[in-house]
């Protein structure tokens, strides 16, 4: 991703029992109940200008009517979209979040935790995504309804999809039955997570497959 662009969020798992929010710059077309299709263009510029906006003041100060002036869009542009800040803030971020696929498959397990750590980082490394997740989760511990949306929507969604890794190397025996699997995932994240996006602490060449040996030895201890 560009320094410019939004993140790029594969297609999504639905939000707030609405259509899904659209990847900016691959919006599908949306229609109000009634009412006519919504402008893909104005959505991709809503989305784009919403992470931005985000990325620069924070959730506690993010405006809609900030988010729709970077847009180049009226207010009512961003209600025909979402009904509240928290919803627009929630449906985008799990677009972004929440792929629409398991994780990759590589027939192994070291291979599924070397592509799963090297997707977490790819992200954590993204300009938009390192200052947007602290800070949502630190916004998260003031508002409840946020946190909730987010527990539900994107936290939720990605442990259930990254333990379908887990599954897979338990059926190829890799991973013994009995696996502790709050522990294993809370490890698969939790590491690189807290080095990249917390201690901002850069890694060298070799690290990623160095925390998936330790991850792999961690797992069958």
């Amino acid at each position: 991703m560009s320094s410019t662009s939004a993140p790029q969020p594969s297609t999504p798992a639905p939000a707030s029992g609405r259509a899904p929010a659209p990847a900016p710059g691959r919006a599908p077309a949306r229609r109000l109940p009634g009412g006519p299709v919504l402008q893909d263009s104005v959505t991709e510029a809503i989305a784009e200008a919403f992470f931005e906006e985000l990325a620069a003041v924070g959730y506690a100060r993010l405006s809609l009517e900030a988010v729709a002036k970077r847009a180049g869009a009226g207010k009512a542009a961003i209600y025909r979209r979402w009904a509240s800040k928290l919803e627009m803030t929630v449906d985008l971020v799990s677009a972004f979040a929440v792929a629409d696929t398991g994780p990759a498959d590589t027939g192994t397990l070291r291979g599924d935790v070397l592509a799963f750590v090297t997707e977490v980082a790819d992200a954590l490394n993204q300009r938009l995504p390192a200052r947007i997740i602290p800070d949502l989760l630190a916004e998260a511990g003031r508002t409840p309804e946020l946190a909730e949306a987010l527990l539900t929507n994107v936290r939720d969604a990605r442990r259930s999809r990254a333990a379908q890794l887990l599954e897979r190397a338990v059926e190829r025996g890799e991973l013994p039955a009995d696996l502790d699997r709050e522990i294993a995932l809370d490890l698969l994240a939790g590491p690189l997570y807290w080095r990249l996006a917390v201690v901002h602490t850069p890694t060298a060449p070799d690290y990623l497959d160095r925390l998936t040996d330790k991850l792999l030895a961690a797992f069958r201890a």
